[in-house]
């Protein structure tokens, strides 16, 4: 009769039967593998890269910022869709919303680029030097932010109502969120001309930059008849362009007064 393997004999052939690759013990039945096997396992969706996730919430961010904007019927339902649109996120650094100044209602708009820190600081467009040069440019063809009058009056509002950090340009995808609420800001101001100050401006109203170069020449923005024009913290830092500017003044005036 053969004699019981010992315990160290008994674990020293279970080891090599591991090494070689042996995974289960025999059993007394058969097994059907086919069976026992797991479903096949599932591809993992192809996961969308960064730019492509950027883009699809950039192209959700517009289509709400259009449908705010299309459901606001005044200047006051606007502000306030703006004020509720939490999709840019430069509103949460800045202190204020800067929506507009002026009399709705002049035949004059203006539509500057985005608030300084002045801006910020009281809640009103061009209230800094930019905006004191551009009061006195103003008064000079007879227009003030503060007249009565329609035909004395100006409306003043930016592309962007918050102020982006340390005054940088306002990013494409910026633009491109707050356009839905510019075209409707036009809509219920009613202005017979734009004044497009700066390249932003040009950027969002006239889908072009180079403001040296479209400044002083009539092109149509939102349906209207619109002068690029270079912008007045330009021209603090280049006086000499003060007399280019004048001669875009005096454009908007003649076109104004239907002489244009």
């Amino acid at each position: 009769m053969e004699s019981a393997l010992d315990w160290d004999l008994a674990r020293s052939m279970l080891e090599w039967q591991l090494e070689m690759g042996a995974s289960e013990a025999i059993g007394d039945g058969p097994v059907n593998r086919f069976e026992l096997a797991p479903e096949p396992a599932r591809k993992p969706a192809a996961q969308a890269t960064p730019d492509e996730v950027r883009e699809r919430v950039e192209v959700n961010a517009v289509e709400e910022a259009r449908i705010a904007a299309e459901g606001a019927d005044s200047l006051e339902a606007l502000r306030a869709a703006l004020s509720a649109y939490d999709h840019c996120e430069l509103r949460n650094g800045a202190r204020n919303l800067v929506f507009s100044d002026g009399q709705p209602g002049a035949r004059l708009m203006i539509l500057g680029e985005a608030p300084g820190r002045d801006e910020d600081r009281q809640g009103k467009p061009f209230v800094g030097r930019a905006g004191q040069l551009l009061d006195k440019m103003l008064a000079a063809i007879g227009l003030s932010r503060g007249a009565e009058k329609p035909e004395e009056g100006v409306y003043i509002t930016n592309v962007l109502p918050w102020r982006p950090p340390q005054n940088r340009d306002p990013k494409p995808e910026e633009i491109a969120m707050m356009l839905p609420f510019v075209q409707k800001h036009v809509a219920l101001a009613k202005p017979d001309v734009l004044l497009l100050m700066g390249n932003i401006s040009c950027q969002a109203a006239l889908n072009k930059r180079g403001i040296l170069r479209l400044r002083g020449h009539w092109a149509e923005a939102f349906g209207l008849p619109a002068m690029p024009m270079t912008h007045p913290a330009y021209l603090l830092r280049q006086p000499q362009a003060k007399r280019e500017a004048w001669a875009d003044l005096l454009a908007v005036r003649a076109k104004l007064e239907g002489k244009g």
